[in-house]
């Protein structure tokens, strides 16, 4: 122990010596385990085995936990995901991020070495490759998103999208999580800003597995690696980067303050993977026309063998000088172009078009044509992606269509062959009703009905269709929905994968019935079933608007199922409403009196008991209550003794005499005795409608603590504005009349 802390006071080492001892131990960790991840992800020379290296990332993370203060945003740590963040944030690009000029024909390649040869003044032009000093650089075009990484004393600092090319989006969050990328460089070994640009792509082996987990969830396929990436990436929460294993490759560079770091892309490259950096491995160099055409087959060739998606050959003058001299266009390098390879397209014959029920209830329709050999694997399968698209193409069974892979990976129906159409061919037809369950379906855009080709989405309107009830059960046991807080998702998949059903909202409350076979089920032990069924048995009491808003029902949230409560006073009086009822203008079922008593602006009187259904969302909720199925669960619900009368019910012809009624109320901030849901459902039952931003209709902001924006905005309104404390009195005051 140095002398000077020997010299502290003893109060003052007991505190610091664990700190010192825990920083020492947080930065060994650290260095230990990104050497770990060099070796497993660079190198391809592990030295630790997986179980060693998760226990010791476990360690890290507590120890950072437990110190927030040694908090680094670059920690080993990071590669797991921390916390979503708020939103993205643009930022410029030091060095503009330019398009690359590309062709798909070999003699446009050739033109282009030449018109480059002449731009450095060749010495011939029979001959223009006699010049040694010209070199080019061919490797594979990586066909995935392309960032601009930024170091500072070789600390990571953010990572940019190309965006519009002089701005980007940060997405720092994301990018460390890629395991082979390092987030720390050894500072006497770099300049002190290096910009390195590179690709970052999804492994096609991680695109595969993500894209069977999504069929098996029953959610839209990705149509290729580099979408799905984009998608990743532009993800608030990095744990979803994390999970999907993202790759990254260097291969540019961007603002760099030692300008003699490197004097060619070749020798950069060298130094990038001596720091760590993932590079291509099949990167060649090439002085002749015929040598840079012959790297291009070469590539064609190896591409299906690679980890990631490419779609063609970069090619770039490697010395930096000899770029500078070539300089840009107003969009794009005069020293590189790109040939990418045209997508391998094979005829077939169409057999039969199946459709299929997503998660969400829409309805994709999936070709299945006899198998043919495309981009080296044999297919039979492609998405039509929606009826619209099979309407512009007027699909018939029996066509012979043309078939490619987008992005070399997923097939695609891209043309038909109307020519060679059998005379007996049927049309592809959309179903009338949901495939699955038979319930009626809803068509987007509503013009499709005039102009079928418009069509891009048709849904299931059905909550309890079996192809969704998964993600419909997780809903309604939500908290601001039917709040059954014990069954939480992993339980419902606990007690799924079992011989018990829950394939519907009644099934929830017939678990009672297995209270044995639930005591049996992994991490279900007896107290924790009967705060379960004690649970479930609460929630049958919640009412009207708490089921509507759990079911999931197309169009009607939580808004809009205390709405519909507000004006009909059971399920029965809800269930025998016309359409009109339930459209907005439902204000005419207020009495006269109240028309001629009500203070308030038309606005607000036309707005006060509306149901937030439309003329287009009004008529597919009333179909769907009127279906088989909605029939049949509201009967086995009420059977089972939920209550399906209205908590929330305002009589048209009640005066309601309180300083909250007929007011417009918003409330901001952190309340101490009521959540903001719980105080808006206590006075939207007095009259109030509750709203989510202020106006100048606001009659009242309810301000809690650290109120913001909203505050200011209603005091520059003039709004009145009150504190809790106003708010609890004067619910005592109305509480001790009635």
């Amino acid at each position: 122990m140095p002398k000077t802390v020997k010299q502290w006071h003893p109060t003052i080492i007991a505190y610091i010596i664990p700190i010192m001892s825990a920083k020492a131990h947080i930065q060994e960790l650290r260095a230990l385990l990104e050497r770990a991840n060099a070796a497993y992800y660079t190198d391809a020379a592990p030295f630790m085995a997986d179980t060693e290296f998760d226990t010791l990332l476990a360690e890290l993370a507590t120890l950072e936990q437990a110190n927030p203060d040694l908090a680094d945003p670059n920690s080993p740590t990071a590669r797991v995901g921390g916390s979503p963040i708020p939103g993205f944030t643009t930022l410029p690009h030091s060095i503009p991020m330019l398009s690359i000029d590309n062709t798909y024909n070999e003699q446009e390649i050739r033109d282009w070495i030449t018109k480059t040869q002449k731009a450095l003044g060749s010495s011939s032009d029979s001959d223009l490759f006699q010049s040694p000093e010209i070199t080019f650089i061919c490797e594979p075009k990586i066909d995935g998103v392309a960032l601009s990484i930024r170091y500072e004393k070789g600390i990571f600092i953010r990572a940019l999208t190309r965006g519009d090319g002089t701005h980007g989006d940060d997405v720092s969050h994301a990018i460390r999580t890629i395991k082979s990328l390092p987030l720390r460089l050894p500072a006497d070994q770099v300049p002190e800003i290096l910009e390195v640009r590179g690709e970052v792509y999804i492994p096609l082996p991680e695109f595969e597995r993500i894209n069977k987990e999504r069929e098996k969830a029953g959610d839209d396929l990705f149509m290729n690696p580099r979408n799905a990436c984009a998608g990743t990436i532009k993800q608030l929460d990095p744990k979803v980067a994390a999970a999907r294993n993202l790759g990254f490759i260097a291969h540019g560079i961007g603002k760099i303050s030692d300008d003699d770091y490197a004097p060619s892309f070749s020798t950069f490259c060298t130094k990038l993977k001596s720091l760590g950096f993932p590079t291509t491995d099949h990167r060649s160099t090439a002085t002749t026309p015929d040598q840079i055409v012959q790297a291009i087959h070469h590539i064609d060739q190896l591409r299906h063998n690679l980890d990631y998606a490419t779609d063609g050959v970069v090619i770039r003058v490697d010395s930096f000088a000899q770029q500078t001299a070539l300089g840009n266009t107003s969009k794009s390098p005069r020293w590189i172009i790109a040939y990418k390879f045209p997508a391998e397209r094979k005829t077939t014959k169409l057999l039969a078009v199946d459709h299929q029920v997503g998660k969400t209830g829409k309805i994709t329709p999936r070709a299945t044509f006899e198998p043919i050999l495309l981009a080296g694997t044999e297919v039979q399968h492609a998405t039509l992606h929606n009826y619209g698209m099979i309407r512009q193409r007027d699909l018939h069974l029996g066509d012979t269509v043309e078939v490619e892979k987008a992005g070399e990976i997923i097939p695609q129906l891209v043309g038909v062959l109307l020519e060679k159409r059998p005379a007996d061919a049927q049309p592809v037809l959309p179903p009338a009703h949901c495939p699955n369950c038979k319930s009626p379906l809803e068509i987007d855009p509503p013009q499709a009905l005039e102009d079928p080709t418009l069509e891009t989405t048709r849904r299931c309107m059905n909550p309890e269709c079996p192809a969704q009830i998964r993600e419909k059960l997780v809903w309604f046991v939500g908290r601001r929905q039917m709040d059954i807080d014990t069954l939480g998702e992993s339980t419902i998949d606990i007690i799924r994968a079992s011989n018990i059903p829950l394939n519907h909202f009644a099934d929830i409350f017939t678990l009672k019935d297995h209270r044995e076979a639930l005591l049996g089920l992994d991490r279900m032990g007896e107290k924790k079933v009967e705060n379960l069924l004690a649970s479930i048995e609460a929630s049958k009491s919640r009412g009207l608007s708490k089921l509507l808003a759990g079911m999931g029902i197309r169009h009607v949230g939580t808004s809009t199922a205390k709405s519909l409560a507000k004006v009909f006073k059971d399920y029965d009086e809800l269930f025998a409403a016309e359409i009109w009822q339930l459209m907005p203008m439902a204000v005419n079922r207020l009495s006269q009196k109240k028309r001629e008593d009500y203070t308030g602006s038309k606005d607000k009187l036309e707005t006060e008991y509306e149901t937030g259904l439309g003329a287009d969302t009004a008529p597919l909720f009333h179909a769907y209550l009127h279906s088989p199925a909605a029939i049949e669960t509201f009967a086995h619900l009420k059977a089972l003794g939920i209550d399906l009368t209205s908590h929330d019910y305002v009589d048209p012809n009640q005066q309601l005499d309180n300083p909250f009624a007929g007011k417009t109320i918003v409330l901001t901030g952190s309340l101490e005795h009521y959540t903001r849901p719980e105080l808006s459902d206590i006075l939207e039952a007095l009259g109030a409608k509750c709203s989510g931003s202020v106006s100048k209709n606001t009659d009242i902001l309810i301000a809690g603590e650290k109120a913001g924006s909203k505050l200011t905005k209603a005091q520059s309104l003039g709004v009145e504005i009150w504190d809790e404390a106003k708010v609890r009195q004067t619910l005592d005051s109305i509480n001790d009349l009635s």
